[in-house]
């Protein structure tokens, strides 16, 4: 049986409202790590009046978080990435976190 062809699984509620945004908040963190960054540097120089001094960053990582959370491809990305590991802890029993650590880098 092909797997590209068979049917998709359906998803429960907190899949896709919690489990699957989850991982797109990690993922966006990632691919928003530039403004992530210079948010965190802003805060840390910035200490007390953080709220007022790092507006243009705080911004900024808003726009890219928000662009990210709103693409339809992103979302299929990644509950494509959700179903994959779901499927690997069916058949291995070892959550996917767990399973690099798992795994004998050296012998």
């Amino acid at each position: 049986m092909d797997p590209s062809n068979a049917e998709e699984p359906r998803l429960r509620h907190v899949e896709t409202d919690v489990l699957i945004p989850k991982m797109m908040r990690e993922k966006a963190k990632e691919r928003c790590l530039q403004n992530v960054d210079a948010f965190n540097r802003c805060c840390k120089d910035a200490g007390f009046f953080m709220v007022f001094k790092c507006r243009e960053e705080n911004a900024a990582l808003k726009e890219c978080l928000t662009l990210h959370y709103q693409d339809p491809a992103f979302f299929e990305e990644c509950k494509q990435e959700y179903l994959r590991e779901k499927r690997e802890f069916q058949q291995t029993g070892v959550p996917a976190r767990d399973r690099a650590q798992r795994i004998p880098t050296s012998m």
